[in-house]
């Protein structure tokens, strides 16, 4: 049932909870000393409906540390379960809670999630807490996502706790205050699957039907339709990710949103040379996440939805089991479709296909060659960007030229809109990792100009015009290799 709006704009409501004991540990926040706000998303805040007025520092510091639950707040600690590099896992909400379901003024139903609220009965030994600087990244990177179009989970604010968190060394505690479509998980299903209670898979999947494919309600298998949409909402997803060079990081099945949405920003990164071996996480020795690496992981994942959906799919095991294989073995073309839209645009080519494979791979393949600039590559083609000289002192890229040049005169599309699609599918700007670390340290030290200054640039990853200065460089020769860890 609906809920009257609060003065600064809250209307949860509480479905997910309203799922039972079953789904979740019913919890509140655990108090922390003296919280104070860092940033706050107003133009999140305005599109979840509610009142940047009202946040004022002190308001939002209790509401966004869980010092204070907000009005209509039934907050829980959500039970899921993953594949942690392959091996199986029972994991659940180890430092986050669900504060409930904002309803939005164009009726979206969007999760409020604090991150770093303390221990639920699922921190496996953990602290509950987060350091404010995995936190600040989260905030940046998403942002960055958002600002390309690539689906997200985003984030309205970041508090600091006015206590310390400790990992190698102490550091300053904070809570982020994430915002998404839902918290729905590959690993949800993957639990509700380990319970061997076939009517809390169902209520699973029935609420994830309703919630995020009501369109398919009324088709004749459901749930067979549900899933075939996620595995292209996953194939999209990951084809953007390829297509600005970022890197994940931590492809596990708890961190696979059936929604379609980027969630965690634990050890991601992006890459600068173009190497499909590119991995950052510290303890990803075997590159299991690399970039090369994702779609076939994004594949894999799926393959455990599917094991943990079969007895949705049909009452007779050997025919869900038939079906299920039939369909996942679709996926490797469902995303090489996306791909070759996602390239086509970077590319400039408007009806790209599969006859533009050879071009869009020679082309990567040089700059792999060269260790040239993934993204500074490509805004050299859009000609705001010098080219870098060794390619242009390669007699290969010079008739790679020619060849895109004649593709891109044999389309329909015009010269100039051509530019413009390239234009607006290049960014111009990407979070290089170097002035990420450099701007997360000098936060934790307790000076966030460099942060804003960045965030600032990211949130407009395609104006060219904006100083770049610095911005759009990868890090300088000799400098240390970028690693990055979970925060946890």
């Amino acid at each position: 049932m609906s809920v009257p709006p609060h003065p600064a704009g809250w209307r949860l409501e509480n479905s997910y909870a309203a799922l039972g004991d079953s789904f979740v540990e019913s919890i509140r926040p655990t108090p922390v000393r003296d919280p104070s706000l860092v940033i706050f998303n107003a133009p999140l805040a305005q599109a979840l409906g509610l009142s940047a007025d009202a946040f004022h520092a002190a308001a939002a510091a209790a509401w966004l540390s869980g010092n204070e639950l907000p009005p209509g707040s039934l907050p829980v600690a959500q039970a899921y379960a993953g594949h942690q590099y392959a091996h199986f896992t029972m994991l659940g909400d180890g430092r986050a809670i669900l504060l409930g379901e904002q309803v939005t003024p164009d009726r979206r139903r969007v999760d409020v999630q604090l991150k770093g609220s303390g221990r639920t009965r699922f921190s496996r030994g953990g602290d509950g807490r987060a350091a404010l600087g995995p936190m600040l990244r989260e905030y940046l990177i998403s942002e960055f996502m958002h600002a390309m179009g690539i689906p997200t989970t985003r984030s309205l604010a970041v508090v600091t706790s006015g206590e310390p968190v400790y990992r190698e060394t102490p550091l300053p505690g904070a809570i982020l205050t994430r915002v998404a479509a839902s918290h729905i998980r590959v690993g949800t299903f993957e639990w509700a699957a380990a319970t061997r209670d076939p009517g809390i898979l169902r209520t699973l999947a029935d609420y994830t039907l309703q919630r995020h494919f009501p369109e398919l309600q009324e088709t004749p298998q459901p749930h067979a339709a549900m899933f075939t949409a996620i595995m292209d909402r996953q194939a999209a997803l990951v084809a953007r990710w390829q297509g600005v060079g970022f890197v994940h990081g931590v492809m596990n099945t708890d961190n696979m949103a059936l929604s379609g949405e980027t969630i965690d920003y634990g050890p991601c990164a992006f890459m600068d040379r173009c190497d499909p071996d590119t991995v950052f996480s510290s303890i990803d020795r075997h590159g299991r996440y690399a970039y090369g690496e994702q779609p076939g992981i994004a594949h894999w994942n799926l393959v455990r939805l599917a094991e943990a959906m079969l007895p949705l799919f049909h009452v007779q095991e050997g025919a869900a089991l038939e079906w299920a294989n039939e369909v996942i073995q679709s996926f490797p073309e469902r995303f090489a479709c996306e791909w070759l839209a996602v390239m086509g645009r970077k590319l400039g080519l408007h009806d790209a296909g599969r006859a533009d494979l050879p071009l869009m791979e020679d082309f990567l393949t040089l700059l792999h060659e060269h260790e040239a600039d993934f993204t500074n590559s490509f805004r050299a083609l859009c000609g705001t960007a010098p080219l870098p000289a060794e390619l242009e002192s390669d007699s290969r890229f010079t008739a790679w030229l020619a060849r895109w040049e004649q593709r891109r005169r044999h389309q329909p599309l015009p010269a100039a809109a051509s530019d413009a699609l390239m234009q607006r599918a290049n960014p111009a700007v990407i979070p290089r990792n170097h002035k990420v670390e450099e701007a997360l340290a000098a936060a934790t030290a307790g000076d966030c100009t460099l942060f804003h200054q960045l965030l600032k640039r990211v949130s407009a990853p395609f104006d060219a015009g904006q100083d770049l200065s610095g911005y759009d460089q990868p890090a300088p020769a000799g400098a240390p290799p970028c690693r990055t860890s979970c925060g946890t």
